[in-house]
């Protein structure tokens, strides 16, 4: 693509160059070579990428760099988000590859003709797969799952029986999704466990994307939700009867406690814990390690909650320095 088309496509202003410039594809600083597009966050470092050995640079808008006259200068709001963006137009399309006669597809799924399936994946019976979708080496889509278009599904990935998903999903390698919650019922009077039905849905939203060994479970009795946009690291858990609002961001070793709800645009750090039936509200930010109890509601957003039970940062910093007071006092 040209500097011009994609300014067009994505904004931002010309600053140095030629809107004709071409570019192929994106790099860091070090690495930079003709056709790439790179992005400097500093003045400093967009000095040096607008003399550097690419053809393209992106700089927030209120830099004024030095420059060579050669490479072309975008400079934008976000150069961040411009510079990932601009990543994914210039990627090349992964080829539609047809379906590979050592997958297992049921003679009554319903796969559009530029769908992608890979060695040894089994496609269940009514299953239906959008346009442009890929379904790669080994993995399982069980009966009746319904996968949107341009989703990718990773290899060694199982969908249960029922699993909905929309379109521009990406579910990352060993994911299960849709499998049974931890429901039981215990016998108070032998303690023999019974588990409650599992035969709700699991639904994942437009433009999800699961991290490798991730697991959620399809509702109870009614349906687990992963709403539009979010993003789920590696090694995250999401129990059963769960909502997860749109745009939220959830680090790796995440365990999110049945009936719970995560609210649009909050953002779980690693290992956070939260019991069931909690409610974390839009915007909350948990960092690392944060505890949220069963039953719990939180609403604080914007500011950053540590500890558990989770609290407001400096809160949970100032009962640090109590307890270290303490502590020093009990010695001497």
């Amino acid at each position: 693509m040209t500097v011009g088309e994609l300014i067009d496509r994505l904004g931002g202003t010309l600053l140095h160059g030629d809107r004709e410039t071409l570019v192929a594809g994106v790099s860091d600083l070090e690495h930079a070579k003709e056709l790439d597009l790179i992005f400097g966050d500093s003045q400093a470092f967009a000095d040096k990428a607008a003399n550097s050995w690419a053809s393209a640079a992106v700089i927030p808008a209120d830099f004024c760099p030095t420059t060579n006259g050669r490479v072309a200068v975008i400079v934008t709001a976000q150069p961040r988000l411009w510079f990932a963006q601009a990543a994914k137009l210039l990627a090349v399309p992964l080829p539609a590859l047809g379906w590979h006669p050592a997958a297992t597809i049921a003679s009554d799924a319903h796969l559009a003709e530029t769908v992608s399936v890979a060695a040894g994946a089994v496609i269940g019976h009514g299953t239906v797969i959008g346009e442009f979708s890929r379904i790669e080496a080994g993995a399982v889509i069980g009966n009746g799952v319904l996968i949107g278009e341009h989703c990718r599904i990773y290899p060694r990935v199982v969908l249960y029986p029922g699993t909905v998903l929309g379109d521009r999903v990406v579910v990352h390698a060993g994911a299960v999704l849709g499998a049974d919650g931890f429901g039981y019922v215990r016998d108070r009077v032998t303690g023999a466990y019974t588990q409650f039905p599992q035969q709700g849905t699991l639904v994942i939203e437009d433009d999800v994307e699961i991290g490798a060994n991730t697991t959620i479970d399809r509702g109870a009795l009614a349906e687990t939700r992963i709403r539009r946009g979010a993003k789920l690291d590696n090694l995250v858990h999401i129990g059963h009867n769960c909502d997860i609002g749109e745009d939220v961001v959830i680090a790796s070793q995440t365990g999110i406690s049945g009936s719970s709800s995560v609210g649009k645009g909050a953002v779980l750090a690693g290992q956070v814990g939260i019991g069931d039936h909690a409610h974390v509200g839009d915007g909350v930010i948990l960092g690392g390690q944060a505890g949220v109890l069963s039953g719990k509601t939180l609403t604080t957003r914007g500011t950053v909650l540590w500890g558990t039970p989770a609290k407001p940062l400096r809160e949970y910093l100032r009962e640090l320095a109590t307890l270290a007071r303490l502590a020093r006092r009990k010695k001497d």
